[in-house]
């Protein structure tokens, strides 16, 4: 009787609809994926800058990871979180058969936040082996298919050998204009002589001298620059605490971009170096810091975090010689860390910060002394094997010269380093 079976299969629609209705946000955390027909061509936008916005949401995504490494398919979004949500995120992928694949989003916010409203979260979002999406991008379920603004989903090539590079640096982020434009060559000439193979930069702003230099070494391939225009976001902070700084987020985002760094590199460098622009890790045993990390890497097989102690060599204490007082450096702004070889002492009971090397396939998340969630074990650098030349603002401005300690460590380089800043100066453009 077709009457009956008609009313039978709409009285079966209206159930279900109901069903969907009452569960509300929740049928997605039941029915964890469904996939849904492509939208039109202008609904699906193709996302090419750093920072972008989740539409209907104060969260900004930075940059998407394939993470294989618990042995499940997922995809990491690496995120600018507000802390008070929305939290009923979804994951839409755009597969190669055609279809959208709706998934239910996992949100991890990073422990370390420093009071501001704005953290760094990782979104987890599963991706089926057959879909093999290549971007990725988040919604609230109220706005479900509004614009797509998809970002590229990255490392979906993985190996744990044959890197690009031994040795990568991570620098936090560049702002406020920043014109240590001395220190920055000087820095990354040191770098190149320990063996570094390549610098990764996060720049808000900078002077247009210290432009001209970053693209010289950009030309050069040893430096990496990754616009962050934070500012065009959110009120970011000058400093490390709520409290005493204000603003939305830490340090212009720094944690995020440490994170985005680690997986970015993950695949394509043996270890990590992750520390300021103005801080050098100096092996004090071995020629350079790849001879150091291939015998720690023996010694402790199992390690995954290396942690290295800072220390303060003040910037307003200079050496009485004046061998390193230059008449071309002279020209250039910054500080000349040549001249600075005087060290604070420890202090009683206080333990020395630490900066980190990693071994980045091994870590999940960071902050910037330590790693928050890692797999394998950690490991603290003996002072006499390594430690990080910090030329800056002194933290004992009471104790007198002579009651700092002499360490010429970076004058052992001078033979390399003076003729190779000199040629930057000159090549990079800078006093024209």
């Amino acid at each position: 009787m077709p009457g009956r079976d008609l009313r039978n299969a709409l009285a079966i629609l209206v159930c279900m609809v109901l069903f969907f209705i009452i569960l509300g946000p929740c049928n997605l955390r039941q029915f964890s994926q469904y996939l849904s027909p492509v939208p039109p061509d202008d609904k699906f936008i193709l996302v090419k800058d750093t920072i972008s916005q989740i539409e209907s949401a104060r969260h900004l995504q930075v940059s998407a990871y394939l993470d294989e490494r618990k042995g499940i398919q997922v995809v990491r979004i690496i995120t600018m979180f507000y802390r008070k949500g929305p939290n009923n995120l979804l994951c839409i992928f755009n597969c190669k058969s055609g279809l959208l694949l709706i998934s239910q989003a996992v949100i991890e916010q990073h422990s370390d936040n420093f009071g501001f409203a704005f953290v760094t979260a990782d979104i987890f979002c599963t991706m089926s082996h057959a879909c093999k999406a290549t971007h990725v991008c988040l919604r609230t379920q109220e706005f479900l298919l509004n614009n797509l603004n998809a970002i590229p989903i990255q490392n979906l090539q993985q190996r744990n050998d044959g890197f690009e590079r031994d040795l990568t640096v991570c620098i936090s982020n560049l702002f406020g204009d920043y014109n240590n434009v001395l220190q920055f060559i000087q820095t990354m000439e040191v770098y190149k002589i320990l063996g570094i193979g390549r610098v990764v930069i996060y720049n808000t702003s900078c002077s247009h001298m210290l432009e001209k230099v970053l693209q010289y070494y950009v030309n050069e391939g040893t430096l990496e620059v990754i616009a962050w225009p934070i500012s065009d976001f959110l009120n970011p902070s000058f400093g490390w605490k709520f409290e005493e700084h204000g603003g939305d987020i830490h340090y212009f985002g720094q944690l995020t971009t440490l994170n985005d760094c680690i997986y970015r590199n993950m695949y394509k460098s043996r270890f990590l170096l992750l520390n300021d622009i103005d801080e050098i890790i100096a092996p004090y045993q071995h020629t350079n810091l790849k001879v150091m990390m291939d015998e720690l890497e023996k010694e402790q097989p199992d390690t995954g975090v290396f942690l290295v102690e800072n220390h303060i060599y003040p910037f307003n204490v200079f050496d009485d010689s004046g061998r390193f007082n230059l008449s071309l450096w002279r020209q250039v702004p910054g500080i000349n860390i040549m001249e600075h070889i005087h060290r604070e002492p420890d202090r009683k009971n206080i333990a020395n910060p630490t900066k980190i090397i990693i071994n980045p396939r091994k870590v999940e998340q960071t902050s910037v002394h330590s790693v928050l969630k890692s797999f394998g074990n950690q490991y603290r650098v003996p002072f006499d094997v390594c430690r990080i030349v910090h030329v800056r603002v002194p933290l004992q401005g009471h104790l007198s010269k002579e009651e700092l300690i002499v360490d010429t460590k970076l004058w052992e380089y001078h033979k390399e380093l003076v003729p190779r800043v000199n040629q930057v100066i000159r090549e990079s453009g800078i006093l024209n």
